[in-house]
Formats: structure tokens, sequence, C-alpha cells
């Protein structure tokens, strides 16, 4: 399937250039309002007629794959002046990639003048944790807490743990999104549509119950015609897709792509497996619903999508996920894949749309996760 379209934020760039100080100031204003996240990623979807933020992880594991950028100094700004700096991982740490991205956090902080140690640490009652007998300033978090929450550690712990999947929902994040999202449109003077990927979500174990997946795939199908409408509104080709994710992350596990209500009727048992299956083996209990958002960024042959790492509410670093398995509407996040820093891809106007829109999306994203944190306190 092949999505084509005019190229509508090529021309609406002069908007977004002429409305820099604007957008400058509305982020500034809002930042002061909000506990900006310490860091976080997100990950892009460029359609030429669309850009969105498909997924917004609080909890970054892919550090290593940045090779420049202002990720150190933001990360300062956000930490303060303290000394000793834990950070709190994962528990597979025998993951290389994984390994790799503590490794590359651990750098930027110490480039930063922090003292940084890393582990899971035993923790005591009514006793902060310590390292080597030293209490650290902050542990830094690097776990999503898909197995529940953390104890308390007796000392700052940042980002804040109540974001953890044990209870995060991605709609949550979206919802929290959609606010920014009209604000920016409006100061543009645009469609809020170009600026996001539409959802809903399926709840209480919908998919299993007959009765409730065949109401769920009419509700589909008038989501898709919704869609479609705006296909024809603004000349796109191409048949309107949705992913079905697992609203409690997905960790790149049970991601379902569908063009009709009557794929979910007919789901295969694999494909039912594969979509009910979480991190850990939790099994999913609410699906989030959302408009696939084709990739129209190409490089060497392959798909590419932008990944936005951010911290104290600004991007600080760019890589791009790349695959030359997956077309333009898949989800390229599978072992197929590979990282790009912007210097590989020569190509100007990939680099203004990441300096302009691309960035845009990512930094409203962080103001998203702001409100979200602020809302599960």
């Amino acid at each position: 399937m092949a999505y084509f379209g005019p190229d509508l934020l090529r021309d609406l760039e002069d908007k977004i250039v002429s409305k820099q100080e604007e957008l400058e100031n509305w982020f500034a204003e809002k930042r002061a309002t909000l506990p900006m996240p310490i860091y976080g990623s997100v990950d892009i979807r460029d359609a030429h007629w669309k850009v969105a933020v498909v997924d917004a992880n609080q909890y970054p594991a892919g550090f290593n794959n940045l090779s420049d950028g202002d990720i150190g100094r933001h990360l300062r700004e956000s930490i303060g002046d303290i000394r000793h700096v834990h950070i709190w991982p994962e528990s597979h740490t025998r993951n290389p990639a994984y390994s790799a991205n503590i490794d590359a956090l651990q750098e930027i902080l110490e480039a930063e003048g922090y003292a940084v140690t890393t582990g899971i640490l035993d923790v005591e009652s009514d006793s902060p944790i310590s390292v080597q007998g030293a209490i650290p300033d902050l542990v830094l978090l690097n776990n999503d807490l898909s197995d529940g929450p953390l104890p308390d550690l007796g000392v700052p712990v940042m980002p804040p743990p109540q974001m953890g999947w044990y209870q995060r929902r991605k709609s949550n994040h979206f919802r929290a999104a959609q606010p920014f999202i009209d604000a920016a449109a409006e100061l543009l003077d645009i469609d809020p549509w170009l600026l996001s990927a539409n959802w809903f979500v399926s709840e209480e174990k919908c998919l299993e119950k007959e009765t409730c997946r065949t109401l769920l795939a009419a509700e589909v199908d008038d989501f898709l015609s919704k869609i479609q409408s705006k296909y024809d509104q603004y000349g796109i080709e191409g048949k309107p897709t949705l992913f079905v994710k697992n609203d409690a992350g997905t960790y790149g596990l049970g991601i379902l792509e569908i063009t009709s209500g009557e794929e979910l009727l007919h789901l295969s048992n694999r494909k039912m497996n594969k979509l009910t299956y979480g991190k850990g083996g939790v099994d999913a209990i609410d699906f989030l619903i959302q408009e696939g958002v084709p990739s129209a960024l190409i490089w060497d042959g392959m798909v590419v999508e932008p990944v936005a790492y951010c911290a104290n509410g600004r991007v600080g670093g760019w890589f791009y996920r790349a695959n030359a398995k997956k077309g333009e509407i898949a989800n390229l996040n599978t072992p197929s894949s590979i990282f790009l820093s912007p210097n590989a891809i020569q190509d100007d106007s990939i680099s203004r749309r990441r300096n302009h829109w691309h960035m845009l999306v990512a930094e409203i994203s962080m103001l998203a996760m702001a409100e979200e944190a602020k809302m599960t306190r």
C-alpha cells in the first residue's frame, strides 16, 4: 500500500518560521507552570501531510544511540547542583544494548561533573539507600516499573515512580497532549489533526469477549471512516490503518496493525496471544487504538522515523530508527531496525523538518508528560 498526498508541512513551513518567537514564548510560559520531566523520549512519524508523536517514553533506554546534542546541559539544568547521582536500571541488564544505554547515560552525567553509580540496591525499612556507605543525592530512575511500584528509597527519585507502567497508560499521555496540540495549532492557524494521531481506548479485555469485540469492530469502522474523511479533505491517497497497542506499555511487544473492524472479529490465536502478552508476561487489559501515521522519510532505501531525546522539557538529542524490512506504515521498532545519527542522514529537507515540525511535537509531548506527572502525584 502506498500513501500519497501534498507535502503540507513544507507548504506550511513559513507559518512555523514566522511564529517561532511566539512559539518560544508560549513554551516558556507553559514550562514555568509545570514540573518538567527530567528526561523522556518520543517516537515521531512524519507523513509529509502530518507529523505526530506516536509513543512517549518516560524512562528512555537508547542514550547509546545519541552522538551529539545538548542532552547533558539540559539534564544539568534539571538535576541542579548536587554531587552524587545513582542510576536505578532495569533488572535485565544482561541485554547488551540496554547495558550500553546505561553506560552512555553514566558518561553523559559524569561529563557534567556528577559522581555516578549504577545498580539495583537493597532497600531497608526506615533507612535511606546507600552505595558503599554513601547516600546518593538523587536516584535517576531508568526502570519503567512494569513489575510494580518502587519502595521508598529515602532519597529524591526522578522521574517520579508514579509514572511507571504498573499504573501509567499511554492514553493518559495523548489525553494530556491534546490541549497543548490544540493551542499550538491555533497559534499556527492550522488543523490540529496535522500535529497528532487520533486514538481511542478499548477497555476491560474487550478483545477476549465476543459480544464486546463485535461492538468494538463497529467502533473501529466508524473511527476509520472519520480518518478517511480527513484523507479526502486533504487529497491523501491510501487506506487508513490503525495500530492496536497495550495501553499499559508495549516495550515493542504486542502491536497489531488493522485496516478494518472485521479483522478484529477474525483474529487468529497467534495474533491474539501476541497482542495480549505484555512485558514480564503480564496480560494486557486495555488497548490503545491509534491512527497509523505513515513515514514519508526515506534514507538509503530505508523507512526512517525520528526519535527525540529530551531533558528538562527540551530536545537535547536525536537519532533515527531505520528499517529496511518494513514499509512506510509499519512499526519500525523490531529486531531488524538500526539507528542512525542525524549526521549520517545528509538531507537538508529532513534537517529542516527536524528543526521545526519534529521539534515542535516533541516538546509539546514533554509538556504533556509534565501534565501526566502532575496528575499522578
